[in-house]
């Protein structure tokens, strides 16, 4: 029996896709949700073979949502943003359903994912999340998975970012989370008039800045306001200075 879930904040759609599933004996709907935060435990708990994922929600929308698992499930979207579907599908989505969609249409994109199961490997939904596709309020903040909470951060909050293998530590005034993203995925994500990749294994928010000091034979460190001390490359300090103005 194959496992799905549906997670979609509106109950009309989701028993619209529930209906279409109908004549697919070998699917089982194991759970139904209506955000993110619902989503991430049912994929957790039931280790669903392909969701149904709506992209706009509360609290948190689909693409934060899949990135706070760790082995992220086959996905098909089914939303009504048709702004996303091209870059969707260029991420190798499995497929996406724009809202309103026909039984035939949804009968496609299910059987594209069998095809897909029996013949390939699936397409990894955590390529999806390195794309360019982020949402406006991806830009303010930075959802996180503590233990089973999720935290949603303010980017404003962000004091420093710094490697750690394949995570990155997100510091705060008084905390540390971790997040399964790349250094680069930040410094492109980020807006740059806040934040400066100074060094390989480390971005700064510049407001956070108190003063730069030199080290030796041509290197420097950048102070914050919490008294950390940041190594400068010479890359990131020449671009430390330009955006500085200096």
């Amino acid at each position: 029996m194959i496992k799905v879930i549906l997670i979609d904040d509106e109950p009309l759609a989701r028993s619209i896709t529930r209906e279409y599933l109908q004549s697919h004996a070998e699917v089982e709907i194991v759970q139904e949700c209506n955000d993110g935060f619902e989503g991430v435990k049912a994929i957790t708990h039931y280790k669903p073979d392909l969701i149904f994922l709506d992209i706009q929600m509360p609290k948190i929308n689909g693409f934060e949502m899949l990135e706070l698992i760790d082995h992220p499930p086959a996905v098909i979207f089914t939303t009504a943003f048709d702004e996303y579907a091209m870059k969707a599908f260029e991420a190798h989505a499995i497929d996406y359903l724009l809202k309103p969609f026909s039984k035939d249409r949804f009968d496609k994109a299910l059987l594209k994912w069998f095809q897909q199961r029996g013949n390939a490997p699936d397409k990894n939904p955590q390529t999806l999340l390195q794309e360019e596709i982020r949402q406006p309020e991806e830009r303010n903040r930075i959802v996180v998975k503590e233990g089973g909470n999720i935290r949603i951060i303010p980017v404003h909050e962000i004091q420093y970012i710094e490697a750690y293998d394949d995570y990155v530590k997100i510091f705060t005034q008084k905390e540390m989370f971790l997040k399964k993203k790349t250094m680069s995925f930040y410094e492109q994500s980020l807006d740059a008039n806040q934040f400066v990749r100074v060094h390989r294994s480390y971005i700064i928010q510049l407001s956070q800045l108190t003063r730069i000091e030199p080290l030796e034979k041509d290197t420097h460190i950048a102070l914050l306001k919490s008294n950390v001390r940041v190594p400068l490359s010479k890359s990131g300090y020449a671009k430390l200075k330009t955006v500085l103005g200096l």
